[in-house]
């Protein structure tokens, strides 16, 4: 092999590299889907407390992708979390469903859930989830249990 087409495989192989890093990156920042422009429609719910959920964040029914976060705001007026999402146009979902804010894993980024209900009437571009479960923050958590231990009292 000639010293020409070694330089050659090892331009491919960091090409290659490079791609990989670019890939990997882009997956770490939850940009990997570039066809979140299509065919969607929006919806919003309010939390009481959303916890780190961020925009990008996957929603998912069923454990499977059906769309994405695009805004968390505060509501001026009621102090809540009002987060904007944009479904894919081919899931659609009963008015009364429930919208949650789940962690994937013990301490892994948390995302929206959507449990279907039972209205047979369904969500339309606009409509507002109004059954909403915040998120659990594990620090209220611990101290809620720390709490309740000191309440008891020692030797109980």
């Amino acid at each position: 092999m000639n010293k020409r087409n070694l330089e050659i495989l090892v331009g491919l192989f960091v090409l290659l590299g490079a791609a990989a890093l670019l890939f990997l990156a882009l997956k770490a920042a939850n940009l990997t889907s570039f066809a979140s422009g299509g065919d969607t429609y929006t919806v919003q719910a309010r939390f009481d407390n959303i916890g780190g959920l961020k925009t990008r964040a996957p929603v998912r029914s069923a454990g499977v992708y059906v769309g994405r976060v695009t805004s968390v705001t505060l509501d001026a007026e009621t102090y809540q979390g009002l987060v904007t999402m944009e479904i894919n146009r081919g899931v659609q979902f009963p008015r009364d469903s429930t919208a949650k804010i789940l962690t994937a894993g013990l301490l892994g980024d948390q995302y929206i859930g959507i449990e279907p209900g039972g209205d047979e009437q369904e969500l339309k571009a606009g409509d507002t989830l109004s059954r909403t479960q915040s998120a659990v923050v594990l620090e209220n958590l611990i101290g809620q249990f720390l709490f309740n231990r000191a309440a008891d009292g020692p030797g109980e």
